[in-house]
C-alpha cells in the first residue's frame, strides 16, 4: 500500500504535469507581462475578460500540438515536413527563428533592468548578459531530467504576481462583475490592445515547444513508444496530456489574469497608463503599491525570464533541426547534436547582442507580436489539418469537440490578424 501512494504521488501528481505546466508558464514571459501591465493601466478591468475567451482556445490548440508530438514521436516541424512542400516549412520556421530572437533580446533585456532596480546598482546591459549566458549554460550543460526540474520549480516565480494582487486593496465585487461584464469601447486603441494580448497569449513557439517536448518524455523513458506504434497506454498517456494542458493553460492565464489585475487597480487607478515594458510596470508600482508589491513584481520578471528564454531558444532549435533532419534533443550531449545546440547558443546570443545594438525594443517588441500573430493562424491551420491526417495520426486523430474547439480557436486568431492589419 506504501509503495502504491508513493507511485500515486510521483506518478499520477507530479509527471503529470510536465510539458503543458512549462509551456503555459513560458508564456507569461517579460515581455507578455508587458503587455498585461499595459492592458491593465490602459483599461481597468475592462480587458479581464480577453483571459477567459483566450483559455479554452490556448488548451485546444495545445492539446492538439501535445498530442501529434505523442502520437507520432516527431516534433511539430518535422510532421510539417512529412505532409507539406518544404518550402512552406522553411519560411514558418524562418519567420518563428526571427521572433524567437526579438523576443529572447526583450525578455532578457527586461530581466536585466528589474535587476537593475531591485539592486539599485550595476548596468542593466552588463545584467541582461549575465541572464542570457545562464539561460544558455542550462539548456547545454544540464541533463534533461534535471533541467526539466529546475524549469517546473521556475514556474513557482510566476505566483510572485498572484501575491502582489493580495498585497494591494483590491475591490473584488467589481473585480468579478467587470470580469464577465466589461464597460468597453471598441475604437483603435482598444481593438489594438486586445489583438496584442491574443498574439502574446496564443504564440506559435508554445506550439513546437510543446510538442517537441512531449517526444523528449518519450525518449526520456526507454520503455514508452510513440502511440502510433505502442497503442497500449494510448488512454492514460492522453488523459495524462490532457490535465497536464488543462493545468497549465489554465495556471498561465491566472497569473496574466492577475497581473492585468495588480496594474489596473495600481497604475490605471493613479493615471499611469503609459506602460511600454514590464521593468517600467515594476518601477511604476513602487510609489503606488509599496515596496513589497514593486519587489514581488520585479523578481517575478527575472523568474519568469528564466523559464521563457530557454523555452523560446529550444523551441527555435528544434523547429529549425527538425526542418533539415538534424539530431536535436536536450536529452543528449553537445557532441552528440552540434546543430541543435548551435542554433540554441545562435538564438540567445543573437538576443543579447540585439540588447546591444541601437535597436528600440518596443519597436522590435511589436514587430515580434505581429510577426507570432502572423504566422499563428497558418501554422494553427496546418496542426488543425495534421491532427485529421490519418497517415500521420492514425487512428489518433481529433474528436469532433476537439476539432470543433481547434478550428474555433483559428478563427479567433485570424479575425484577431485581420483587426490587427486594419488598425496598423
Amino acid at each position: 500500500m506504501k509503495y502504491s501512494f508513493r507511485r500515486l504521488t510521483d506518478n499520477a501528481t507530479l509527471k503529470a504535469l510536465g510539458p503543458g505546466l512549462i509551456t503555459g508558464a513560458a508564456d507569461d514571459d517579460p515581455s507578455g507581462i508587458a503587455t498585461y501591465s499595459q492592458a491593465g493601466a490602459q483599461f481597468g478591468f475592462n480587458t479581464l475578460w480577453t483571459l477567459v475567451l483566450t483559455y479554452p482556445f490556448m488548451v485546444g490548440i495545445q492539446l492538439v500540438s501535445a498530442r501529434i508530438g505523442r502520437v507520432t514521436g516527431r516534433g511539430l516541424a518535422a510532421n510539417i515536413r512529412r505532409a507539406y512542400s518544404p518550402w512552406l516549412l522553411y519560411v514558418i520556421v524562418l519567420l518563428l527563428l526571427i521572433a524567437n530572437v526579438i523576443n529572447i533580446a526583450a525578455d532578457i533585456a527586461a530581466m536585466g533592468e528589474a535587476m537593475r532596480l531591485v539592486t539599485g546598482v550595476g548596468s542593466a546591459h552588463l545584467y541582461a548578459l549575465g541572464f542570457g549566458l545562464v539561460c544558455l549554460g542550462l539548456q547545454v550543460f544540464l541533463p534533461y531530467g534535471t533541467y526539466v526540474r529546475y524549469l517546473k520549480w521556475l514556474t513557482l516565480g510566476l505566483l510572485a504576481y498572484v501575491a502582489t494582487a493580495f498585497a494591494v486593496n483590491m475591490p473584488w465585487t467589481e473585480v468579478l462583475a467587470r470580469t464577465v461584464w466589461p464597460h468597453f469601447t471598441f475604437n483603435k486603441d482598444s481593438v489594438g490592445l486586445i489583438v496584442a494580448v491574443f498574439g502574446t497569449t496564443i504564440s506559435p513557439y508554445l506550439f513546437f515547444w510543446q510538442a517537441s517536448q512531449e517526444v523528449e518524455e518519450l525518449r526520456a523513458d526507454r520503455a514508452a513508444r510513440a502511440l502510433r506504434i505502442g497503442a497500449k497506454d494510448a488512454g492514460a498517456q492522453l488523459n495524462r496530456i490532457k490535465t497536464d494542458t488543462l493545468f497549465g493553460m489554465g495556471f498561465s492565464n491566472l497569473v496574466a489574469y492577475f497581473i492585468m489585475l495588480t496594474t489596473a487597480v495600481t497604475l490605471g487607478a493613479h493615471g499611469i497608463t503609459n506602460i511600454q515594458t514590464s521593468a517600467q510596470a515594476a518601477e511604476a508600482l513602487r510609489p503606488v503599491a509599496g515596496e513589497f508589491a514593486f519587489l514581488l513584481f520585479a523578481l517575478g520578471i527575472i523568474g519568469t525570464g528564466l523559464l521563457a528564454v530557454p523555452v523560446l531558444a529550444g523551441s527555435a532549435a528544434y523547429a529549425v533541426t527538425e526542418s533539415f533532419r538534424w539530431r536535436n534533443g536536450l536529452d543528449l550531449k553537445v557532441v552528440e547534436a552540434r546543430e541543435f545546440y548551435a542554433i540554441i547558443a545562435l538564438a540567445t546570443i543573437g538576443g543579447i547582442l540585439l540588447d546591444f545594438a541601437p535597436v528600440d525594443p518596443i519597436k522590435a517588441l511589436v514587430l515580434s507580436a505581429q510577426i507570432n500573430g502572423v504566422i499563428a493562424v497558418p501554422i494553427m491551420t496546418v496542426m488543425m489539418m495534421l491532427a485529421h491526417n490519418n497517415k500521420i495520426m492514425g487512428q489518433f486523430t481529433l474528436s469532433t469537440r476537439h476539432t470543433v474547439i481547434g478550428w474555433f480557436g483559428v478563427a479567433v486568431m485570424l479575425v484577431a490578424v485581420v483587426a490587427m492589419f486594419m488598425t496598423m
